[in-house]
């Protein structure tokens, strides 16, 4: 289906990948791995066009359809999440104006029996067929059923989407991608900013997914899950199993322990060789054998090792400059934007020295709180103090807005820095991983991760004593990640991080701030200490809206029957609330539903001379079968309600 055939992408004097190949098939279900910067969002752009390698061809059949959702991207303003989601059936949409116009032709037109006519009478079934096989469910339930997966509430259909987060207009982006149907699917990274309940969603619809996949993420679950192929690339190369995630680790160990084993065999055999060359080289009755052994050497096709890439960071933060004795205060403190507000009657403390998480749901504040820290955002209401002598560093979540495309990476250090470290940024850079020709990339050809690293080490630039980081691994690789939290362990400043990653804060934070439904609640002690408390195993499931009955989460707490009894109800009693917000939803939508097609039919039974007939049936049919829709999907749920 689609073929990389002796594909090469050089830099300068950096090869990023070096004629590499291989096939994407119809039942395909790939991971590609690697390093961050080894070069997956690379191929995945070529895949769609919108790179060209520097030699080599990439064929794909014209007619293949290819949904991507990159690292990066642009979000759309001016629209509600619904009609932004909508946008996904531009295509059906245009096919049903088509269809209209060809039925405005059809009635002016009397020569029924010319080639023309007979070919908009082909066209005109040919879209129907189309339709009718694309239409078997209304695109706004398909919308909306995906919006839902994806985390999106009902009431939230109806918000412009520049009221949301970096992390939920990227859930708008997939649904858009996932209900255009493409052939092929290429998703870099795409669990980076959902929650466990839509991370599991994406799990079974990925699974269940009729077309190929090409699949980046470094979440080891989630590929498992999904895929039945890794591709790995290494050192510019790749290579291929045809096994998912966990099975592609066994075997690359299995291939890599061979390798060694051959090569140190060869080693030795090559070792015997020329110490028989070197010991009988000058005897004249030996020399056949010498000038045999000679040949075969040089024939010899000598195994190399792959070459493995163990270059983590090595970043120390500079010392941090005293502070008072209080970083941060905020007192009765109501946040949020003219349309909504977010969270309120917050009591938030942060003292010198103290390194501190902040939790929970995305939308829920976190990001919102460090705007106001860091004065990007005044509070609605209340009071925010910053104490003295802060001096904040802020590594953003969105690097890629901040960041100047058309810089170098050593440019990009070179602008902001001032004084002596000036002669230390190449120095700043190495230990952050760029080094030689790396300084010179522009930053519009990093990765992720690798704009993560440059964000990172733009804090090196300064003695910062409070530094505030909003989600600073998640394009990260784990080496990467346990290098990062050493340095915050060893830095002497304050710290306040955004994280959804368990290992990274397990003994690096010791105070917790959980934004949960508009409040925030202080958490002393570990992120053991809190999710103990919380009874609950990982960071991921405070984002479950609905908590189920995990009897395995259940049983780590030591609760007596009654307890028992009484979260079992609660879990319920929270379901049953979600399935009844839906129920009233769609009551309001049916009775509306019902209206509009009854004064349709009143037009149609007795239509005026100005009145479109085509367009009344169309818009007719269109309502009914939105009508069915909800109708079934509410006696469904009636029905679980009992």
């Amino acid at each position: 289906m689609i073929s990389l055939n002796s594909i090469s992408v050089v830099y300068g004097s950096f090869t990023l990948l070096d004629n590499i190949n291989f096939h994407i098939s119809e039942s395909d279900k790939i991971g590609l791995v690697g390093k961050n910067g080894a070069g997956k969002s690379t191929i995945m752009k070529m895949i769609c066009g919108l790179q060209s390698p520097t030699s080599g061809h990439i064929d794909k059949p014209n007619h293949l359809e290819v949904g991507y959702l990159p690292q990066i991207m642009e979000h759309h303003r001016g629209r509600t999440v619904i009609e932004e989601t909508m946008t996904a059936f531009a295509q059906m949409t245009a096919l049903e104006n088509e269809l209209e116009e060809i039925g405005r032709q059809l009635a002016e037109r009397e020569d029924y029996e010319s080639p023309d006519y007979m070919s908009l009478i082909t066209r005109m079934n040919e879209i129907n067929d189309r339709l009718s096989v694309e239409h078997s469910e209304p695109p706004r339930v398909k919308a909306e059923r995906t919006l839902l997966g994806l985390g999106f509430k009902d009431n939230e259909f109806d918000r412009p989407t520049e009221t949301f987060s970096q992390g939920w207009n990227m859930r708008i982006e997939l649904a858009k991608i996932l209900l255009s149907d493409p052939d092929v699917l290429l998703l870099d990274e795409p669990t980076n900013h959902l929650d466990i309940e839509s991370i599991e969603w994406l799990e079974g619809y990925l699974k269940d997914y009729r077309g190929s996949i090409l699949l980046v993420s470094h979440d080891r679950r989630f590929l498992d899950t999904v895929t039945n192929r890794t591709i790995e690339i290494m050192s510019s190369h790749i290579h291929d199993y045809k096994v998912s995630y966990s099975r592609y680790i066994e075997l690359r160990k299995e291939r890599i322990g061979q390798q060694m084993a051959a090569y140190e065999n060869q080693q030795k055999m090559i070792e015997k060789t020329e110490d028989f060359i070197n010991k009988f080289r000058y005897k004249p009755t030996k020399s056949n054998q010498v000038q045999s052994r000679i040949k075969a050497l040089e024939k010899l096709e000598r195994i190399e090792i792959d070459e493995t890439d163990n270059s983590t960071l090595c970043v120390k933060f500079p010392p941090a400059p005293r502070s008072g004795d209080v970083v941060f205060k905020g007192s009765d403190l109501t946040v949020g934007y003219p349309e909504k507000v977010v969270f309120r009657d917050a009591e938030i403390e942060i003292r010198r020295g103290e390194k501190v998480a902040l939790v929970g749901r995305n939308g829920e504040g976190k990001t919102t709180l460090m705007r106001v820290m860091t004065g990007e955002l005044s509070p609605i209401s209340g009071e925010a103090k910053v104490g003295y002598n802060v001096n904040i560093g802020y590594f953003a979540q969105n690097q890629e807005d901040i960041l100047d495309k058309n810089l170098t990476v050593m440019e990009t250090l070179e602008n902001v820095a001032t004084g002596d470290i000036r002669t230390k940024l190449r120095d700043i850079l190495a230990a952050f991983l760029f080094k030689g020709d790396d300084i010179d990339k522009k930053v519009a050809v990093l990765s992720g991760g690798e704009r993560a690293r440059l964000g990172m080490a733009g804090l090196m630039l300064q003695p910062y004593n409070l530094l505030a980081l909003d989600e600073p691994t998640n394009h990260m690789d784990i080496r990467s990640k346990d290098i990062l939290k050493q340095a915050l362990k060893q830095y002497d400043g304050t710290l306040v991080v955004v994280s959804h990653d368990r290992d990274f804060l397990d003994g690096l934070v010791d105070k917790m701030y959980e934004f949960r439904d508009g409040r925030v609640k202080e958490h002393l002690g570990s992120i053991e200490d809190f999710l103990t408390e919380r009874k609950i195993e990982n960071l991921q499931e405070l984002e479950r809206r609905f908590q189920p009955a995990d009897s395995k989460r259940v049983a780590l707490a030591v609760e007596t029957e009654s307890q028992k009894a009484y979260n079992a109800r609660k879990a319920v009693s929270r379901e049953e609330r979600k399935i009844r917000n839906r129920v009233n939803f769609l009551e309001n939508e049916i009775d509306r539903l019902e209206k509009e097609v009854k004064k349709i039919e009143e037009v149609l039974a007795s239509p005026g001379p100005d009145d479109d007939i085509m367009e009344l049936t169309r818009s007719y049919l269109e309502h009914k079968r939105d009508l069915d829709a909800r109708t079934e999907e509410w006696a469904e749920l009636s029905e679980q309600l009992g």
